[in-house]
């Protein structure tokens, strides 16, 4: 596997996060830390990379309404908060919202590939 992509729906309240914050994903995304891979996460995917502790000292972002709860649930995992819509981060990619989502892939493509190549494809969906 050459890339971690997390999303999440927001309704932690159905369980969506259990999955996620087992213990087996939290060594995923470790292992995929500790070998430089690029990893990234759509609005509130940035909880599981938080909670595996990669994210610690490091900049990053999440889902921004509701007045900004997330981003004050996320900086208790020791995560600075950065004010952009999308953060990168020592290969750590993270996303405010669903509108994100294709920067973040963008992004994405650019670390896998090139930044030539990410721009043609870019060019290529009109954006």
């Amino acid at each position: 596997m050459k890339l971690l992509l997390l999303c999440l729906h927001g309704f932690e309240e159905y369980g969506f996060y259990e999955e996620a914050y087992k213990e087996p994903t939290l060594e995923l995304i470790r292992s995929f830390a500790a070998a430089k891979k690029p990893i990234a996460s759509v609005c509130v995917g940035a909880f599981p990379v938080a909670k595996s502790g990669v994210l610690k000292g490091k900049k990053a972002t999440t889902y921004h309404l509701r007045g900004g709860y997330r981003r004050k649930q996320l900086e208790k995992f020791g995560v600075v908060l950065g004010e952009e819509w999308l953060q990168i981060d020592d290969g750590i990619i993270t996303s405010s919202c669903p509108k994100t989502a294709p920067e973040v892939a963008y992004q994405l493509l650019e670390m896998l590939t090139n930044k030539e190549k990410a721009d043609e494809v870019r060019a290529g969906m009109g954006y």
